[in-house]
């Protein structure tokens, strides 16, 4: 057998190189593509969807819920408006959108009002077409994770009004630390069409659709998707990352592979 000349095996080294650049390439556009058209994940950076969603919470949003938009591809490059494959969002559905001041930033909130609806909020009940919104009290909750120190509100579970169609009302947990803040007494928001109204679970703590100069309407195609399932969460009390010990008791395991409602 002959020996491998230096040429013979400076192709070999090259070949090498090159399956494995093609290896990656290939992995990374499938990468891209089910971020693209199937899933994408998110993590959670504030409160303003507790209890729902706590910090430090990560979850999967599926992109193909309401169709795609150029906000469903990376960078959100100007190919396209309007939407692919639309669908409306359902009333009660947890949503990540690009708020719509810079198309950039990601939000998650609550799609409350649908194209049309009249949404106001009284005294801190929320009023849909005119009709109050049933909220049923559950007890204290004590918020911890969003601020320098914990801080008690009060825990509801709302059940929005079924929007026809078929479908059923939804219900779901908020939470309240007043009735009387900023956004508690608000005019009544009339939603036009192309547009839903989007509020968070911590109703006192969340900068939504009820901020017209910061948030407002959010146009359909600025839908990224609809959060679906937390796949990990950790409560911030572990060490440097590299305090492997300490791990297992930031982990929140209860909180894996549960649904969003």
């Amino acid at each position: 057998m002959p020996a491998k000349t230096p040429a013979m095996a400076k192709r070999k080294s090259s070949g090498g190189w090159l399956e494995s650049a093609r290896t990656i390439l290939y992995a990374a556009l499938i990468a891209v593509v089910i971020r693209t058209v199937a899933f994408e994940p998110f993590n959670i950076p504030s409160g303003s969807m507790m209890p729902t969603l706590l910090v430090g919470d990560y979850l999967f949003v599926s992109k193909y819920s309401y169709g795609y938009s150029r906000h469903s591809l990376p960078f959100s490059p100007n190919l396209f408006s309007g939407r692919i494959f639309a669908s409306l969002p359902e009333r009660g559905d947890v949503a990540v959108f690009k708020l719509p001041r810079d198309n950039s930033t990601d939000y998650i909130k609550r799609i409350i009002g649908l194209p049309g609806d009249r949404v106001q909020v009284r005294n801190g009940l929320l009023y849909v077409n005119g009709q109050a919104v049933r909220r049923d009290y559950l007890g204290p909750y004590l918020v911890e994770g969003d601020g320098p120190r914990p801080s008690p509100a009060r825990r509801y579970r709302e059940t929005l009004p079924a929007p026809g169609g078929g479908q059923a009302a939804r219900s779901h947990e908020i939470l309240e630390t007043t009735d009387d803040g900023p956004f508690d007494n608000t005019p009544e928001f009339r939603v036009p069409d192309g547009h839903v109204f989007a509020m968070g679970d911590n109703r006192d703590n969340s900068l939504d659709s009820r901020a017209m100069n910061a948030v407002g309407f959010v146009p359909l195609e600025n839908l990224v998707g609809r959060a679906e399932f937390i796949f990990f969460s950790v409560d911030g009390d572990t060490g440097s990352w590299w305090e492997v010990w300490t791990w297992p008791r930031a982990i929140r395991w209860n909180r894996l592979f549960s649904a969003v409602r």
